[in-house]
């Protein structure tokens, strides 16, 4: 009798790893988790084809970008901006809805990982219970218990492979405990990705509503007239340059003395691109500008950055981690064409980097940014002809903000804030950009 409830006992524990490890997924929640991976399938296909959309408008507004500059050419592209402004939030949508599902989708199997991982705690523990029951008798009260010694070994054998599915069961559970900790940090990830997108999106409907208000304010003020919108240039090239002299006379006047130890060796990548694809419209130096007019910079080429050219909306990237020490808007003072919406950030290796021409600032003062954190948004505020990035390189120490009424009477900027360096403070972005 003994023997038979032994190998019974044996034949049992040997099927419940089949049992045991069989999913406790209910049939609710399998359904839910299929419906849920076929809407984020929907979804990402969506997000596919939302892409292709993005791309087609981002192809026209090169196109429009190249025509000569005419009222026609800036409707057109205020237009086009919009229209991909608005695929760019549909996009967004999307990725907030499958980036959701995928939340809802780990959110059931946590729970389900769960509900195995304590299944086969109490399974294990109960063997294991059983187990020590049977090794409570000594070897001589098994040995006489059974008739044959075959019986006793080919029991013995039995009882050593019990052991072996057991230690299997135990890591099978460590490895359940491994996935249940991946999925825990996948949905901890996911809920960061939702809050980000969910600003991005906020983000992106501002663009939009500063779209419509610039074409508004365009239409106004040029009464849809081709004269009155070149008129409205000049007056606005003969702003600009005005400031841009007097900020030159200005810095000139700064005294720095750079030490080198105190920045990175030139030709040293420390700061990846701030945009994801790269279109560079204007180095650092020279421009046309300069050359027509050799007497403002006192004969030195001048042009202080790199600008890229986007479209509005395109999110603006840290290239490096840093603090944002100040962010302002020229455009907040009429009359002062200089730089719009601009951040400032400091980085720890010696420089700090500028960020103009933005339709959206998505940071504050104050404020710790990763590398590769959104932190605005590609625009044309300011004196720009475009949408484009302005993008500035400064030795930390060399540059600090000042309210333009501290610089000189310039038009009526006043109290606009700028970043403004000594000519030795400036460096070339190329030198610690990637290879083009």
């Amino acid at each position: 009798m003994r023997q038979r409830k032994f190998l019974a006992f044996v034949f049992g524990v040997l099927l419940l790893p089949s049992m045991w490890w069989g999913s406790n997924v209910s049939l609710a929640d399998q359904s839910e988790i299929e419906r849920l991976q076929s809407e984020i399938r929907t979804s990402n296909n969506r997000l596919a084809d939302i892409e292709k959309e993005i791309a087609q408008f981002e192809l026209a507004l090169l196109e429009v970008g190249a025509e000569k500059n005419t009222l026609q050419k800036a409707i057109n592209q205020l237009e086009l901006e919009r229209k991909k402004v608005q695929a760019d939030i549909s996009y967004t949508e999307q990725k907030i809805s499958a980036t959701d599902m995928e939340l809802n989708k780990l959110i059931l199997e946590i729970r389900n990982t769960e509900q195995d991982i304590e299944t086969n705690r109490n399974a294990i523990a109960e063997t294991i219970r059983n187990l020590n029951q049977q090794e409570a008798e000594s070897l001589i009260t098994i040995l006489l218990s059974h008739d044959q010694l075959s019986e006793f070994w080919n029991n013995l054998e039995t009882l050593e492979t019990v052991r072996n599915s057991m230690n299997t069961q135990v890591q099978n559970l460590h490895e359940l405990s491994i996935t249940l900790k991946d999925k825990r940090d996948q949905t901890t990830s996911y809920r960061s990705q939702l809050v980000d997108l969910k600003e991005q999106y906020s983000d992106q409907n501002s663009v939009l509503v500063n779209n419509r208000a610039e074409q508004a304010e365009l239409l106004a003020a040029t009464r849809n007239e081709e004269a009155e919108y070149q008129s409205l240039l000049q007056q606005k090239q003969a702003a600009r340059e005005k400031i841009v002299s007097q900020m030159r006379e200005f810095e000139s006047q700064l005294q720095f003395i750079l030490d080198p130890n105190t920045i990175p060796s030139p030709g040293t990548r420390v700061f990846d691109w701030p945009l994801q694809n790269v279109i560079i419209t204007q180095y650092f130096g020279g421009t046309e500008f300069a050359k027509r007019n050799p007497g403002i910079y006192a004969g030195r080429a001048y042009h202080p950055g790199v600008d890229f050219g986007a479209p509005r909306g395109t999110p603006i990237h840290a290239p490096l981690a840093g603090t944002v020490r100040a962010t302002g808007n020229t455009d907040a003072v009429p009359g002062c064409f200089s730089w719009g919406k601009w951040t400032l950030l400091d980085h720890a290796n010696g420089l700090s980097t500028l960020y103009a021409h933005q339709d959206v600032i998505g940071v504050q003062p104050g404020q710790r940014v990763a590398t590769g954190e959104i932190i605005g948004y590609i625009g044309n505020t300011g004196f720009s002809t475009g949408p484009h990035l302005h993008f500035t390189v400064y030795v930390k120490d060399g540059v600090s903000v000042r309210k333009f009424n501290e610089i000189k009477s310039v038009t009526s900027c006043g109290a606009a804030t700028t970043p403004v360096a000594a000519t030795e403070a400036y460096i070339d972005p190329m030198l610690y950009l990637p290879a083009n």
